[in-house]
C-alpha cells in the first residue's frame, strides 16, 4: 500500500473520528459528565495520532495558519499559566483539560477537513443528529416526560423539550448552531432535489426543537438570527424567492405555535413582573461582578473558580448552587479576567474578518460565487449565522461550557478558519522535516498529557462510581471513596464524603465514636486544604467538635464556614444547631429564624429544630431560668 493511499485513509479516519466526537456529545447529554468527556478526550488523540501519521506520510503535506491561530495559542498558554495559579486545582484542572482538547481539536480539523468534500459529509451528519434529538424533544413537550435516556430531569424542567440534554437552554442552543446551517444549505447548496428536502424537513424539525425548549434566550437568539440571515439573503437575486418563501412558512409556524400554546404564553408572561424583566439569572450577574472587581479584573479568580468562590458573595435571596454566571461573557471575564478575555475576542474577530474576506472571494464571480448554489458559500454564511445565534444566546447562558456545544462551535470555527484557503494563499506554511518534528512533538506532547490525565480521571470515577453502589454506612463505600482519592488526591470532594462517613459512623454512639470523629476530622482538614473556599468542611468539623464536647474549637470552625458563606440558610441552620449544642436557646432561636427567612422548604434542619428549641426555651421560662 503506497503513502498516497493510507494518507487518505487516515484523512478519512480523521473525519469518521470528527463525526464520531459531533455524534456521541450530544447524544451523551451534552458530554458533562466527566467519564462522557474521557471519550471526547480518546478521540481527539486518536485524531491527532492520525495527523501526526499524515505529516510523515505526505512529504508535501503545508501547515495552514491563519491570524486565528495565533489568538488561540495564545489563549491556550494563558490557560496552562492560570490553572497552575488557581486555589482549587482540581476544579482548573478540569477547565484546562477541557481548553486543551478544544485547541487540539480546533488545529486538527482545520487542516485535515476544511475541504468541501469533508465539509459537506459534516453538514449532513449534524443535520441527523439535530433532527433526532429535535424529534425527541418534541416528544418530552407533548408527553410531558421528564426522562433523558435513563436519567430524570429536575422538577423545573417538566413540560419542556430538552432532547438528548438535561437542561431545555442547552438543548436550544445546540439546535441554534444547527439550524442556519442546515437552512442554508437547504436554500443555497449544490444538492440533489431529494437531500434538499430532506434537510427543509430538518430544519423544521429543529425550529419545533428550538420553540418547545421553551428557552426565551434560545427563542430571541434564534429570531435575531434568522432575520439577519434572512436580510443576506434577500440580497441574492437567485435565493430571493425560496428564502422569502421558507420564511414565511417558519413565521407562521412559530405563530401558530406562540398563539395556541398555554405554556409559551405563561413563559412569556413570566419573564414580566411589574412591567419588569424578571429573572433569577440576572441575580447572579451582581454578585460575579462584584468577584471580579474584588482584586481580580486583569488577571480573574481562576479557572472555573467562580463556582468555587460565590458562597462568599451569596445573595440572601439565591439558595442554589448557580454552577456558572448564566452568562459566557461575564463567567470568561470572572474566571479569566481582562488577560484572558482579550484573546477570545481576538478569536472571535479574526474569525469574522476571515469570513468577510473569504466572502467577497466568492462573490468574485466563478463557479463559487455567492449568488448561485454553492456548498462553500452556503456553509460560509451558514456556519456564520449559526456561530451568531449562539453569541446572543451566550449572553443569558452558558452553552460554550457544555462539551458538546462548545466542540461543535469549535469544529464550526475550524472550517470556516480552513476557507481562508480560497480568499488568499498567504496563510499556507511550507513544513520540512524540523518543522513537521516539531509538530509531531506539540501533537505528540499534548496527546501524552491527555493519555494520562484520562487514566487518572477513569481511575477516579470509575471508585466513585463503585462506591455509590453501596450504602454510606458500608466499608465498600468508604473503600471506594479511598480508592478514588488515591486515583486523583486533589479532588476536594472526595475527602470530604470519606470524612462524611467517619462522622456518620461516629455518630452512632458507639464505644469507639471519638475514634472515628477524629478520623473525620482529619479528612475535614484534608479537604479544607484542598478547597479553602468551600464552607462545608469547617462546618462538619465544627459538628465532630460539638459531638466531642469541645464547643470553644467548634465555635472558631463554625464561625469559619459563615464567613465564607454568610447568606446560605444551611449555614445558618447549622449555626443554631452549635447554639442547641451548648444550651444557647436563644442564640439558637436567632440562628434559626435567619435560615428560615433564607429557605423554608427543603430547610429540614431549620424547621425540625425550631420546635425544640422553642420547647426548651418555655421550660426555662416556666422554671424561672434566664
Amino acid at each position: 500500500m503506497d503513502r498516497e493511499r493510507l494518507d487518505r485513509g487516515c484523512e478519512w479516519g480523521i473525519l469518521a473520528l470528527a463525526l464520531g466526537l459531533l455524534v456521541f456529545g450530544p447524544l451523551a447529554t451534552g458530554m458533562v459528565r466527566p467519564q462522557d468527556f474521557l471519550v471526547a478526550q480518546c478521540l481527539v488523540i486518536a485524531m491527532g495520532l492520525l495527523w501526526v501519521a499524515r505529516l510523515w506520510l505526505n512529504p508535501r503535506m503545508h501547515l495552514l495558519w491563519p491570524p486565528i491561530c495565533w489568538a488561540v495559542v495564545a489563549f491556550v498558554v494563558y490557560a496552562v499559566v492560570r490553572y497552575r495559579q488557581a486555589d482549587v486545582e482540581y476544579v482548573a484542572r478540569d477547565e484546562w483539560l477541557r481548553v486543551l482538547v478544544y485547541a487540539v481539536a480546533f488545529f486538527i480539523v482545520l487542516n485535515n477537513l476544511s475541504h468541501p468534500d469533508r465539509v459537506k459529509p459534516i453538514v449532513l451528519v449534524l443535520a441527523v443528529v439535530g433532527t433526532g434529538i429535535a424529534m425527541y424533544g418534541i416528544y418530552q413537550f407533548l408527553t410531558r416526560s421528564d426522562s433523558v435516556w435513563h436519567f430524570i430531569r429536575p422538577p423545573g424542567y417538566t413540560g419542556r423539550g430538552s432532547g438528548t440534554y438535561i437542561n431545555p437552554n442547552h438543548f436550544a442552543g445546540y439546535l441554534e448552531l444547527l439550524l442556519p446551517l442546515v437552512v442554508a444549505f437547504a436554500l443555497m447548496g449544490r444538492l440533489n432535489v431529494m437531500t434538499r428536502v430532506m434537510l427543509g424537513y430538518a430544519a423544521l424539525a429543529m425550529t419545533a426543537g428550538i420553540g418547545v425548549s421553551l428557552s426565551r434566550g434560545g427563542w430571541i437568539a434564534l429570531a435575531l438570527a434568522l432575520t439577519v440571515f434572512f436580510l443576506l439573503l434577500l440580497r441574492q437575486r437567485e435565493h430571493r424567492a425560496a428564502a422569502v418563501a421558507f420564511f414565511v412558512l417558519l413565521a407562521v409556524g412559530l405563530g401558530a405555535f406562540a398563539a395556541k400554546s398555554e405554556m409559551v404564553q405563561r413563559r412569556v408572561d413570566g419573564s414580566v413582573v411589574a412591567g419588569r424583566v424578571e429573572d433569577v439569572r440576572f441575580r447572579v450577574w451582581s454578585p460575579a461582578l462584584k468577584m471580579w472587581q474584588d482584586g481580580h479584573v486583569w488577571w480573574g479568580v481562576g479557572p472555573g473558580q467562580f463556582d468555587v468562590r460565590f458562597s462568599q458573595y451569596r445573595p440572601p435571596e439565591i439558595q442554589v448552587r448557580p454552577i456558572r454566571v448564566h452568562n459566557d461573557y461575564l463567567n470568561t471575564l470572572v474566571d479569566w479576567g481582562v488577560a484572558g478575555v482579550a484573546p477570545v475576542i481576538a478569536a472571535w474577530a479574526l474569525l469574522f474578518a476571515g469570513v468577510a474576506a473569504t466572502w467577497r472571494g466568492l462573490n468574485g464571480g466563478g463557479e463559487s460565487s455567492g449568488g448561485r448554489r454553492s456548498n462553500r458559500a452556503a456553509f460560509l454564511l451558514g456556519g456564520s449565522i449559526s456561530l451568531l445565534a449562539l453569541l446572543v444566546h451566550s449572553f443569558v447562558d452558558f452553552n460554550m461550557h457544555i462539551p458538546a456545544n462548545a466542540l461543535t462551535v469549535v469544529t464550526l470555527m475550524a472550517l470556516l478558519s480552513g476557507y481562508w484557503r480560497f480568499a488568499t494563499d498567504r496563510w499556507w506554511v511550507r513544513l520540512n522535516a524540523v518543522g513537521r518534528l516539531l509538530l509531531t512533538v506539540a501533537v505528540g506532547a499534548a496527546a501524552w498529557y491527555l493519555v494520562q490525565q484520562g487514566r487518572i480521571r477513569w481511575q477516579e470515577t470509575a471508585s466513585l462510581v463503585e462506591a455509590r453502589k453501596h450504602s454510606r454506612s458500608s466499608a465498600e463505600y468508604l473503600a471506594g471513596l479511598q480508592a478514588a482519592h488515591a486515583a486523583d488526591p486533589m479532588n476536594p470532594d472526595t475527602p470530604y464524603r470519606i470524612g462524611e462517613a467517619y462522622r456518620l459512623r461516629s455518630w452512632q454512639g458507639n464505644d469507639d465514636y471519638a475514634k472515628w470523629a477524629q478520623e473525620a476530622i482529619q479528612w475535614y482538614e484534608r479537604a479544607a486544604g484542598l478547597d479553602p473556599h468551600s464552607p462545608y468542611n469547617p462546618l462538619r468539623h465544627g459538628m465532630c467538635l460539638d459531638w466531642l464536647e469541645r464547643h470553644d474549637e467548634a465555635k472558631a470552625r463554625f464561625e469559619r464556614a459563615l464567613a465564607l458563606d454568610p447568606n446560605s440558610f444551611f449555614v445558618l441552620a447549622h449555626m443554631g444547631w452549635h447554639e442547641i449544642q451548648t444550651g444557647n436557646y436563644e442564640g439558637a432561636r436567632e440562628w434559626l429564624s435567619k435560615s428560615l427567612a433564607r429557605r423554608t422548604d427543603g430547610n429540614q434542619i431549620a424547621v425540625s429544630y425550631w420546635d425544640i428549641v422553642e420547647r426548651r426555651l418555655r421550660e426555662q421560662k416556666e422554671a424561672g431560668k434566664p
